[in-house]
């Protein structure tokens, strides 16, 4: 790498590390975490659990903010120390200098796009569900490996990945499919993922070797805290109890255990099966509802300010947000940031980081 290619990536990185401390402020975070210690200090404050919990979580976010921006001021400082080095002839050095770079550049556009994470619901846990379109055993099979997927990314990022309520296809796939990616920021990065997701391959299913076009949309909502202030009437819901046909293959339930609650007024119908206790799986149905209720009303609020964007129609099959082609290429490209990977197998086992980083950068404007 030339003198003059190390000395712009060190003024573009000096740049953005500036920029970053205004956004991070060290001071400020510090003085929230001396506030939060107080009131852990204080004998009644496990007494709250629910309470409690968020305050734990506050703290450690804040405190990993501030571990990760060091680090890169750490990076950044040893970068330039190499490349003093460099320039006055000492030998060897080169190499280090180009793994610092890309890592550095890694680490920081990775620290950047959560510091972007900021409006009010980012920080919540995500809400998926999958449903594949017209197209039968294919189209199951397409929404089966998406869920694949988003697992795969959960574990990758190690977020907790639990199964809500899953129905198997007839033959192979699912005919639909909630969980829950619990994590820091899980919405706020997933919530890229919304829309319809489309598969173009030769399918396994046709004995005659034929390419095949197959849809799944994919809705994401925020997982709102329970004590939101959404109002569920007895009489506005009706709650059904059936056997439970497994979640997923992980359990089988002897007893009808699993819910169905029916929201009147919207049509909304939520099921749970994964928890073994017919309680479990209300306590969890009631809390989807509740999230899906909240995001409604969230959306009547924006559309007196703003007409509906095209994100909202989620079943539109002709207008995805992302096309997955195995044949006869390989690519994946979303069509809102025209980001692509040509690593298909890559994505398939989860990495998606690029196309959620792209899309969250082209929202905030961010280059």
């Amino acid at each position: 790498m030339e003198n003059y290619e190390i000395i712009k990536n060190i003024e573009d990185f000096s740049t953005r590390l500036k920029e970053l401390e205004k956004a991070v402020n060290v001071d400020g975070l510090n003085k929230l975490i001396d506030d939060d210690n107080k009131l852990m200090l204080d004998p009644s404050f496990y007494s709250d659990m629910n309470n409690a919990q968020k305050v734990l979580k506050r703290v450690k976010h804040n405190q990993d903010i501030i571990k990760i921006f060091k680090s890169l001021g750490d990076m950044l400082e040893e970068l330039n120390l190499y490349f003093d080095m460099h320039k006055n002839g000492e030998d060897n050095l080169e190499k280090e200098i180009e793994e610092i770079i890309p890592s550095l550049e890694k680490k920081l556009s990775e620290f950047e796009i959560q510091m972007l994470l900021n409006k009010e619901y980012d920080h919540c846990d995500a809400i998926v569900e999958l449903h594949p379109g017209a197209g039968g055993t294919e189209a199951q099979d397409w929404a089966e490996m998406l869920f694949r997927m988003y697992r795969r990314y959960a574990e990758a990022h190690n977020f907790e990945f639990e199964v809500v309520d899953y129905l198997d296809g007839e033959e192979a796939g699912i005919k639909s499919v909630t969980f829950i990616v619990h994590g820091e920021n899980a919405y706020g990065y997933l919530k890229s993922e919304r829309g319809v997701h489309r598969l173009v391959r030769i399918s396994p299913f046709d004995s005659n070797a034929r390419r095949h076009t197959s849809f799944s949309s994919c809705t994401v909502i925020p997982s709102v805290d329970m004590d939101v202030n959404i109002e569920i009437k007895p009489e506005d819901i009706k709650i059904d109890t059936y056997r439970s046909s497994g979640a997923g293959g992980q359990h089988v339930n002897k007893t009808d255990s699993a819910i169905r609650i029916t929201h009147f007024k919207t049509g909304i119908v939520v099921t749970c099966q994964n928890e073994r206790s017919q309680i479990q799986n209300r306590e969890k149905a009631m809390a989807v509802l509740k999230s899906k209720l909240y995001q409604i009303e969230l959306e009547e609020q924006e559309k007196k300010i703003k007409s509906v964007n095209s994100n909202t129609s989620l079943n539109s099959f002709g207008s995805q947000i992302r096309s997955y082609i195995f044949h006869p290429y390989s690519l994946v490209k979303d069509h809102r940031t025209n980001f692509e990977n040509f690593n298909t197998e890559s994505v398939m086992n989860g990495d998606i980081d690029g196309f959620i980083n792209a899309y969250l950068k082209s929202e905030y404007n961010v280059r």
